[in-house]
This record gives structure tokens, sequence and C-alpha cells, in this order.
């Protein structure tokens, strides 16, 4: 099946495919959820000939690992294990070992690797050195959320395929029909929040925050004088120590500045720093672990304070 906004990346593919001499390394690039994994097996898939949706022993992924020892015992227990932050360069050895042999079912074999942009510095130069000399019949899908983070040697060795955020109109049409259930509101906050993303709007959606997305909106429209806003915000964003919630509520009070920064007449000024103080949250939040109550009251007092700011700009 074709995701959206894959058009243009099957296009080039399928014309590298009928050409004469394909190329050893692409770079799928793209913000996160828009389905270039998905792409990169099923491009894997047509390359080798393999039926749709099938494994393949010549489809090589690589992918965040066990945390440790500890971690990776749980997993071959079948046990829930913790993920490193990282792509190690043992992981990237063990496929360099694995390419010194010849493919299994054919002549040809492919490695992806996702996210690239993930891979240690270690693990980076390890594999800069097969994207110098890749052995015959190899061929690298390297998917990337934010390509700028890789080695300017690696990207300059990849053709780069770009996919698209999805505009407004196509997300909205996506979630009528993949979340029938889910109503205006937490729609409109879910194209908002995912800019463009389908997997980050629909992870959105199950997280239920179109109350929350109307009290950011309330308040950044009217103001919050007596806190009463910022209370009903925190009282939807629940007590629960949820980082992927919380996450997704700091993408959303962005998205939501990020409209009026861009609507406003006035100075954005005060606007843009709102919005930086935003990012900064987002940042430390997985390290820090806000509480989720005194998090909402920020969250708030930065729209209300963003809000104001705009008021007198335009005034």
């Amino acid at each position: 099946m074709t995701l959206v906004g894959h058009e243009a990346a099957w296009e080039a593919w399928r014309a590298a495919l009928s050409g004469e001499r394909m190329h050893h390394a692409w770079l799928l690039a793209g913000k996160k959820g828009l389905g270039k994994a998905s792409f990169a097996q099923a491009a894997a898939r047509e390359l080798l000939g393999a039926p749709a949706q099938s494994e393949h022993p010549d489809i090589l992924t690589l992918t965040y690992g066990p945390k440790n020892k500890d971690e990776a015992k749980k997993r071959d227990d079948g046990k829930p294990y913790e993920l490193a932050r990282g792509i190690k360069v043992d992981q990237v050895r063990e496929v360099q070992r694995r390419l010194t042999t010849r493919p299994t079912m054919g002549s040809k074999r492919v490695v992806i690797i996702d996210p690239a942009d993930d891979m240690e510095v270690s693990a980076s130069n390890a594999l800069l050195k097969s994207l110098e000399e890749p052995p015959q019949g190899t061929y690298f899908l390297l998917v990337a959320h934010s390509p700028a983070r890789l080695l300017p040697t690696i990207r300059s060795r990849c053709r780069t395929v770009r996919f698209p955020a999805l505009p407004a109109s196509a997300m909205d049409e996506l979630l009528r029909n993949l979340a029938p259930k889910a109503d205006i509101a937490t729609r409109d906050a879910a194209i908002a929040a995912a800019a463009g993303s389908p997997g980050a709007a629909l992870a959105f959606v199950e997280l239920e925050l179109g109350k929350a997305a109307q009290l950011m909106r309330r308040i950044v429209d009217e103001g919050d004088r007596d806190f009463s806003l910022r209370g009903q915000l925190t009282g939807v964003i629940g007590a629960r120590q949820d980082i992927p919630r919380l996450q997704a509520v700091l993408d959303l009070a962005r998205a939501i500045l990020a409209e009026r920064v861009t609507g406003s007449a006035g100075d954005p000024r005060k606007l843009v720093d709102t919005h930086a103080e935003l990012v900064r949250l987002t940042g430390e939040q997985p390290t820090y672990n806000f509480d989720p109550g005194l998090l909402g009251m920020e969250i708030g007092t930065l729209l209300a304070t963003a809000g104001a700011a705009s008021e007198r700009g335009n005034g």
C-alpha cells in the first residue's frame, strides 16, 4: 500500500530500479511519523523481488537495541526491556560481519538503518567505511528524521529522497479515515500538534487532548486573569507522570503558539521568546520529569503571556 505523500519517493526509487546503475546508498529524510521506515521496508522488498509484507533474510534492519546486558537478557527471555538511546558501534560491526558472507537468497542484500541520525559517533564512523567501499550487491537505506545530525561524509555518499509534511487538508482526511471516532476538537488538535506528520497525528489522537487544545487557545485569545483556565488545563493534563503524554502536551502548546506567531501583525519578538521557552521545556521534560501540575501551570502562563504580547503588538 502506498502511504500518503510517498508518490514522489516511489517515482524516484522505481526510476533508479529501472536504470542501468542503482545507487548503493539512499537517505530517506523527513520529520518523524511520515512513514519513511515503512517505505524503506517496502522498497527493500521490491528491490529483492520479495512479496509485499513478507520477511526476508537479506533485509537487515538496524535499529535501537537493548540498553545494556541486563536489558538484553530480558529481551532474550521474552520480557519487556528498555531500549538504548542510540545505535551502537557493536550493532554496526555485527551487520558488517554479516556483509562478508553471500546473500541468502540471491545476489542482493539491503541494510536499513532506522533512525540513522541516532547512531553514536563511533557507529557513524564504522558505517562510513561500508558506504565508501560497499560490498557488491549491498544497498543501504538510511532513515533520518534530522539528517543534519549525520556526518557530512555520510550524507555526501547517499542519494537523498525527501518526504514532505502533509498539508492540513490531507491530514484531516487521513484522520477521518483512520480515526473515525475522534471528534473535531481532537482532530484539529492532532493536526496542529503533528505539523504534517501522520504518525504523530494518530499517536496524538490516542491521547485525547482535544480539550487541552481548546483551553490553550482560550488562554492565548482571552487571557486568564483569575487562573481558572490554567486550573482547568492542569486538570485535563492530569497528575500522572506520563512522559509521552506530557511531551504531546508541550508539542501542542508550541503548535498553538506558532499559529499566533504566524498570524501576529505586531512585533513577534515576545512571542518568539515565549516559543523558545516552550522548546526549552520540551527538551528538559524527559530528563527532569517535571510535576505534571506545575508543568500545566507553566504552559498556561507562557500562553497567557504570549496572548498579551500579541494583543499589545496588534493594538
